[in-house]
C-alpha cells in the first residue's frame, strides 16, 4: 500500500497542505511518469521530489549543480532524521569511495550528486548496484543549449537512465517554450508530461527607472519603501561600496558575495533573515535556497544578462503574497556596457590556449595525465603568473568549463570530517599505548555518534575548547591519528578548486563553432533584456509572461508602464489640487510629494509646479520649500 503523501508532508515538514501543483506533480511521479515541473522561485520545488522519494522504497538520486544548495538540503534532511549525503568534488578520494559504497548498499534515502560526477567510473560502478527509486534533476534548464545557464555535463544524465528503473522528475524555475521541449528530449522522456505553474506574480509591481544618478535613486527607494530588501549588483566592489553608501545615509545595510568566507556569509545572511539588517547588497551569489517570505523589494542596480535570471532574482520578493516591488535601474549607456562585457567574456582561441597551458604548467600536470584530479586554485595568483587580468583568465576558464575540459568551483565551505578506520578493540589498545591521546579519543566518541559507520562532520573549535587547546593543536592531533591509521581525517576547507575533467592535451582542442553559437544565443537573451528595459513593451508583467510562453495575459495594472497610462488621465488641474492638499499637510518638496502620489507622477508634478511658479501662485521660501500664495 502506497504511503499517504499528506501524512509524509505533515509528519516530516509540518505542512497541512500542498502548494498549487505540488500534489499533481508528486502523483505523476508516483504513477511512474517522467515529469517536468516548472515552478517559479519560491514555489516549493524540493517538496516535489522529497515527498514521493519517501513514499517509494529505495534511494532518490538528485542531480544539482549548486554544491552549497546540495549541502543545505542534505543538512535539512538530516535534521529530520532522513539519511542523506552529497557527493561532490571536494571530498577526499577515500571519503568518496567509502560513501559511494554506502550509497550502493542503500544506506541513504537521498543521494545528491554534482553533474560532473555522473560520468566517472567510480560513480557509475556503484550506480549499477544502487537501489534508485527515482531521479530528480534540479535546475533542469542547464541541460538545454538554449537555456540561460547551459552546463554540458548535464548531458551525461540521459546516459545513466539505463541503470535507473524509476521515473525522472526535472525541475526548473525558468524555461522558455523552446527550453521546455529541449529538456524533455535531452532527458529522453518516455512520454512528455509538463506541469507549469503560471509565471504571473500578481502581488509584484515591476518597475524600470531610467536614471542618470542611480545611487541617489537607490537611496530614495530604500528610504521610502518599508520592509527588507535585496539589491543586486554585478561585482563585489560595487556591492561593498553601495552598502557603505546606504549605511552612511542612515539605511541599515550590508553586502554579500561568494568571495567572503563561509562564517562571514552565514552571519550576514542570518542578520538579514532575522531583520537585524534591512537591506542586503549582493552579487547573484545571494538568494539560492533562501526562503525569506517578507522581502518587500528587490532592486537591480544593473540588469542581469537574461530575463530568466532577472525573473528568478526579482521573484525573491513577496513570497508571502503581499504587495512588493521589483525595481530595475536603467541608464541608456548600460546597453553598450553590457554588450562590451559580453564580448569580453568570449576571448579568442589564442588567449584560451595561453591560459590553459599556463594553468597546466602551474599545477605540474603532465601531458596525457590529470583527469579527475582536483587542485586548490587561486584565480588572482594564477592571473599574476600569466600576466593577464583576472577577468580575462576567468572567462577563458569558463569556455574550458563549458567544453567539459575542466571545472572551477567557487569557494564552498567544507567542514572537517572524520571516520574511524579500526574497531573498538583496536582503538582501546591504541588508547592504552597512547595515554595522552586517550582523553581526546573518549571526547570524540562521546560527542559524535556513528564514527565507525560514516564520515562525521566535526567542530574543531568546540573540541579545542573542551580540551583547553587551540584549534591548530586539534588539527595536528587528528593528522597524527590519521598517520597512525586510526581514522581518516578530512580537514576543513574554504578554498576554490579546479577539477580536470580530461587529461592534459598535447595541444588544446575544443569546439570553437559551439562557442560562437553560445555567444550568439547570449546576445539574443541580452537583447531581450534591453528590449524589456527600454519600454518597447506595453506592460512589464505581460512582457515577462510572453517571454516564458504565456501569451494573451492581461496587463497587470501595477507596473510603471501601466501606471504611466493611468497617469495620462490626470490633467494639470488634478495635479494642482493634489499639490494644494499636500502643502496643507506640510508636504512642501517635489521628492516627498512624488513619494506620496507615486514616483510615476514626478514628471507631472514638476510641470504643474513650474506652471504655478510662473503664474506666481506658489513660491519657494528660504528652505526651498513650496508655499502657496494664490488661488
Amino acid at each position: 500500500m502506497m504511503p499517504d503523501i499528506h501524512a509524509i508532508l505533515k509528519d516530516v515538514w509540518g505542512f497541512d497542505r500542498f502548494r498549487p501543483l505540488q500534489e499533481d506533480i508528486i502523483r505523476s511521479v508516483l504513477d511512474g511518469n517522467d515529469t517536468l515541473a516548472l515552478l517559479p522561485t519560491g514555489g516549493g520545488k524540493s517538496i516535489c521530489f522529497q515527498v514521493p522519494a519517501l513514499a517509494l522504497e529505495g534511494t532518490c538520486l538528485v542531480v544539482s549543480p549548486l554544491i552549497a544548495l546540495m549541502k543545505d538540503q542534505v543538512e535539512n534532511l538530516l535534521r529530520h532524521d532522513i539519511p542523506a549525503i552529497a557527493i561532490y568534488s571536494g571530498m577526499s578520494a577515500r571519503q568518496m569511495d567509502f560513501e559511494l559504497d554506502n550509497c550502493a548498499q542503500g544506506k541513504y534515502r537521498f543521494v545528491y550528486v554534482s553533474p560532473e560526477r555522473l560520468k566517472t567510473e567510480l560513480f557509475r560502478a556503484r550506480l549499477e548496484r544502487m537501489p534508485v527509486s527515482m531521479l530528480a534533476v534540479d535546475e533542469a534548464h542547464c541541460i538545454s543549449q538554449w537555456g540561460y545557464d547551459f552546463r554540458p555535463e548535464y548531458l551525461q544524465i540521459a546516459e545513466i537512465r539505463k541503470w535507473i528503473k524509476g521515473p525522472v522528475l526535472a525541475l526548473t524555475a525558468t524555461a522558455t517554450p523552446e527550453v521546455v521541449e529541449d529538456i524533455q528530449d535531452k532527458l529522453e522522456f518516455r512520454k512528455k508530461q509538463v506541469f507549469r505553474k503560471s509565471f504571473e506574480r500578481k502581488n509584484l509591481s515591476y518597475l524600470v527607472l531610467k536614471e542618470e544618478n542611480k545611487t541617489e535613486r537607490l537611496l530614495e527607494i530604500c528610504r521610502r519603501t518599508p520592509g527588507t530588501g535585496v539589491i543586486y549588483a554585478r561585482n563585489r566592489k560595487l556591492c561593498r561600496d553601495l552598502a557603505e553608501y546606504l549605511r552612511q545615509n542612515g539605511v541599515s545595510a550590508d553586502y554579500y558575495h561568494a568571495g567572503l568566507d563561509q562564517q562571514t556569509r552565514s552571519a550576514k545572511q542570518d542578520a538579514w533573515i532575522q531583520n537585524r539588517i534591512r537591506v542586503i547588497v549582493s552579487t547573484n551569489a545571494f538568494g539560492m535556497g533562501i526562503d525569506k517570505p517578507d522581502v518587500r523589494f528587490v532592486l537591480h542596480y544593473e540588469l542581469p544578462d537574461s530575463l530568466e535570471a532577472y525573473y528568478q532574482e526579482a521573484g525573491r520578493a513577496g513570497r508571502d503574497e503581499k504587495s512588493s516591488y521589483c525595481v530595475a535601474l536603467f541608464h541608456p549607456h548600460d546597453r553598450e556596457t553590457a554588450f562590451d562585457k559580453l564580448a569580453q567574456s568570449f576571448p579568442g582561441y589564442e588567449t584560451v590556449q595561453q591560459v590553459y597551458e599556463g594553468v597546466m604548467n602551474s599545477l605540474n600536470i603532465a601531458v596525457h595525465s590529470g583527469q579527475f584530479t582536483e587542485h586548490p586554485f587561486d584565480l588572482v595568483l594564477q592571473s599574476q603568473k600569466l600576466g593577464m587580468p583576472a577577468p580575462q583568465v576567468f572567462h577563458a576558464l569558463q569556455i574550458l568549463e563549458k567544453q567539459e575540459i575542466l571545472r572551477l568551483s567557487d569557494a564552498v565551505h567544507q567542514p572537517a570530517a572524520i571516520h574511524m578506520l579500526v574497531d573498538n578493540t583496536y582503538l582501546y589498545d591504541f588508547e592504552i599505548r597512547n595515554p595522552k591521546v586517550a582523553p581526546f579519543i573518549k571526547l570524540l566518541l562521546r560527542t559524535y555518534g556513528g564514527l565507525f559507520d560514516h564520515y562525521i562532520r566535526i567542530d574543531q573549535g568546540y573540541l579545542a575548547r573542551q580540551i583547553g587547546a587551540k584549534t591548530a593543536e586539534v588539527h595536528t592531533l587528528l593528522e597524527k591519528m590519521k598517520e597512525a591509521g586510526i581514522l581518516d581525517y578530512v580537514p576543513a576547507r574554504n578554498a576554490p578548486t579546479l577539477t580536470l575533467l580530461q587529461d592534459r592535451m598535447q595541444k588544446l582542442s575544443y569546439d570553437q563553432v559551439a562557442v560562437k553559437e553560445r555567444k550568439k544565443a547570449m546576445e539574443q537573451r541580452l537583447e531581450a533584456v534591453f528590449r524589456y528595459a527600454s519600454g518597447g513593451v506595453d506592460c512589464r508583467s505581460q512582457a515577462l509572461l510572453a517571454y516564458f510562453g504565456e501569451s494573451g495575459a492581461p496587463r497587470c495594472g501595477s507596473c510603471d508602464l501601466c501606471r504611466a497610462d493611468k497617469k495620462q488621465d490626470w490633467g494639470e488641474d488634478a495635479y494642482v489640487e493634489h499639490i494644494r492638499e499636500l502643502v496643507k499637510r506640510d508636504i512642501r518638496d517635489l521628492k516627498t510629494m512624488s513619494r506620496h502620489l507615486g514616483y510615476w507622477h514626478e514628471e507631472g508634478l514638476q510641470m504643474a509646479l513650474q506652471h504655478l511658479l510662473d503664474e506666481g501662485r506658489i513660491h519657494l521660501n528660504d528652505k526651498q520649500e513650496i508655499e502657496w500664495t494664490g488661488n
